[in-house]
């Protein structure tokens, strides 16, 4: 109801009244979940329409999983909290094995997986009556990286980079890396052990997640930004990091294809989707418990993050789906 304070012209207070009985005509007996507007239930808060609507959400979605993913869920759930300041997104770092173990007896609403589901991990979500979707969100690929003015690094074998980062790794120089190159001392950069990206580094190179060499020669980072700065400054130097770092700073780094054995391959848009630059690219998902998407703050965090993985991923170093792939994947959820 319109408030008329002080004296107010005849036409003026008529055209009050008229736009004030045409808005009170316009919004009664509507239904908020009918439309997607919110309807108050006469305590002072609003219930929910439907989730694309501005509705008031709250509750607790619990999340667990790869450390690699992790970075760009939090990036989703913390956009999404600014929209819905009521619902909770708790996200762990206990990587994908411990995340499906914890997703498999319910504890768990979602599970950040950097690879697909074990057999015997998705019969135990059975047995616990765990029904679940997989859902495929981004993928990943990691740059080797030399600096510019490394004129003899072309290309270096899976078997060379292990060489080079593994635990008690004899190589000192660069002579020790393949015959014929100089005995310069080789300067070492990773980022830090608790990134996602040195997880799936150590894994798809050393055969084990956390397993590294950890001497004077290598500098270990949690600031990416920290290891592109220590390759471009240093040239007897070698690191690593998500593509997306490298495409932001390739004036000041040189990129290294990777030979893994049966092709020699340098990391692009097109390599990583397709999997040719393997072992470094990988598919990345999220599984969600088919009975926790009945709750609509559920539903609705997952209609937000496909919505966003498309824009968020490349801020965290992902390559993301075709815009049609991100609809095929909400297609999946909404049957």
């Amino acid at each position: 109801m319109f408030k008329v304070r002080g004296r107010k012209p005849a036409g003026l207070l008529v055209l009050v009244l008229i736009l004030s009985t045409l808005l009170a005509a316009c919004g009664g007996g509507t239904s908020g979940s009918a439309t997607g507007e919110n309807t108050n239930n006469g305590s002072g808060q609003q219930s929910e329409g439907n989730t694309t609507g501005n509705t008031e959400l709250s509750g607790t979605i619990e999340i667990d999983g790869s450390s690699t993913v992790h970075p760009m869920t939090e990036a989703i759930a913390e956009e999404f909290g600014a929209v819905h300041k009521d619902v909770r997104v708790p996200i762990g770092t206990g990587g994908t094995g411990a995340g499906f173990k914890r997703f498999a007896t319910g504890e768990t609403v979602i599970t950040n997986a950097s690879r697909p589901i074990k057999d015997s991990e998705a019969e135990d979500a059975k047995a616990n009556g765990v029904e679940f979707l997989e859902v495929l969100v981004a993928y990943d690929g990691l740059s080797v990286v030399v600096n510019p003015a490394n004129d003899f690094v072309d290309k270096l074998t899976v078997d060379e980079l292990k060489k080079i980062y593994e635990p008690n790794s004899t190589v000192k120089t660069w002579a020790d890396v393949r015959e014929g190159w100089p005995a310069e001392e080789i300067k070492i950069y990773s980022p830090g052990t608790d990134h996602g990206t040195f997880d799936y580094f150590t894994e798809a190179i050393n055969g084990e997640a956390q397993v590294s060499r950890n001497d004077s020669q290598i500098t270990f980072s949690a600031d990416t930004n920290a290891v592109v700065q220590g390759v471009a400054g240093d040239k007897a130097s070698i690191g690593y990091f998500g593509f997306s770092f490298y495409e932001e700073n390739q004036d000041k780094l040189k990129l290294v294809p990777i030979d893994n054995g049966t092709a020699t391959v340098s990391p692009s848009t097109e390599t990583i989707k397709d999997n040719s630059y393997s072992p470094l690219s990988r598919p990345l998902f999220i599984y969600v418990s088919k009975k926790e998407m009945e709750r609509p703050e559920v539903s609705a965090f997952l209609d937000f993050y496909l919505d966003n993985a498309g824009s968020l991923a490349g801020e965290v170093g992902f390559v993301p789906l075709q815009d049609e792939q991100y609809e095929e994947e909400k297609a999946k959820l909404a049957q």
